[in-house]
């Protein structure tokens, strides 16, 4: 190991040999040049600016960036939901100009039909693009049984947990077998305990099936832990700051945040996303006058 770099670019033996051979595997997605611009009183907004990545066949990707950079409308885009003002987006060489059952989305709110049973919910899919009923029911089902739901298969969204019903949306968009699955922030609402676990489960899906993904978070714990790769974009307007390829090995587990590879990666998130303030000049550090609305020396500090 190299240790004149930084910690966060060292890798053992094992950890460069993973991303030789993610390397070797064909391109799924490739983003070029990709730009998008929405007007305003003010004038053109540049929300994304000259974004290029490419993304390899059973990747797990983070995007992550401070607020306002773009994720969300970066992974729409991917996802045929919003247009692009410059560049073009390739998945298996074919340009993305709408969406596609060759891309599954799951988003951070609870997008299910309420009407729908949960085995309705995953039929939904299929049954859009013509399958019949019984061969639609039989592999909705075998999708709740990968994510852990065949038991609630006739239960009704309003009857889950919301760590459950993110499951039932991951195994809705599944069913297509997508080339891609796009996530936007889709543990965010989610308690703390509760996202854990579907972190877990989302990493024991993946390792299962032929699946690439691409997931928003603003957690930069969350992306450490899940991530191959992670691209960091800066904000006004949105741009590439840097694409890190996490050292911490496969298979991961929650004690390996205690290592220094994890947390020298998280420390560069940290230095990229909150960079040091300059230090302030004399007038900004003269503070305003403050109201205070407590009892003359009741202090907390």
């Amino acid at each position: 190991m190299n240790t004149e770099q930084p910690l966060y670019l060292q890798q053992e033996p094992a950890v460069r040999e993973r991303f030789a051979r993610i390397r070797e595997r064909e391109v799924i997605l490739e983003v070029k040049h990709l730009g998008k611009t929405y007007d305003s009183a003010q004038g053109p907004v540049h929300a994304l600016k000259d974004i290029n990545f490419r993304i390899h066949r059973r990747e797990l990707i983070c995007v992550i960036g401070p607020s306002g950079c773009g994720k969300s409308t970066l992974i729409r885009m991917l996802a045929g939901l919003d247009n692009h003002s410059a560049g073009e987006i390739l998945l298996d060489g074919k340009s993305v100009d709408g969406p596609g059952s060759d891309r599954g989305m799951v988003f951070q709110g609870y997008t299910l039909f309420p009407w729908l049973t949960v085995k309705q919910n995953v039929m939904f899919g299929p049954r859009m693009q013509g399958q019949g009923k019984t061969q639609a029911e039989r592999e909705a089902l075998q999708w709740l049984e990968l994510v852990g739901l065949e038991k609630f298969a006739d239960a009704y969204p309003h009857q889950l947990s919301g760590g459950m019903k993110q499951r039932v949306a991951i195994a809705r968009a599944l069913v297509n077998q997508p080339r891609i699955l796009l996530m936007d922030e889709p543990f965010g609402a989610l308690d703390a305990q509760t996202r854990a676990k579907m972190q877990a489960h989302l990493l024991d899906i993946w390792k299962n099936i032929d699946l690439t993904i691409l997931f928003i978070t603003h957690d930069l714990d969350e992306a450490t832990y899940l991530a191959d790769r992670i691209l960091v974009l800066k904000a006004h307007p949105g741009e590439v700051q840097e694409f890190i390829e996490v050292p911490v090995p496969r298979p991961r587990h929650p004690g390996q945040n205690l290592t220094e590879a994890y947390r020298a990666t998280k420390a560069r998130l940290e230095e990229l996303i909150h960079p040091p303030e300059p230090p302030a000049s004399e007038e900004e550090e003269i503070k305003p006058h403050l109201i205070r609305l407590t009892r003359v020396n009741d202090n907390v500090e």
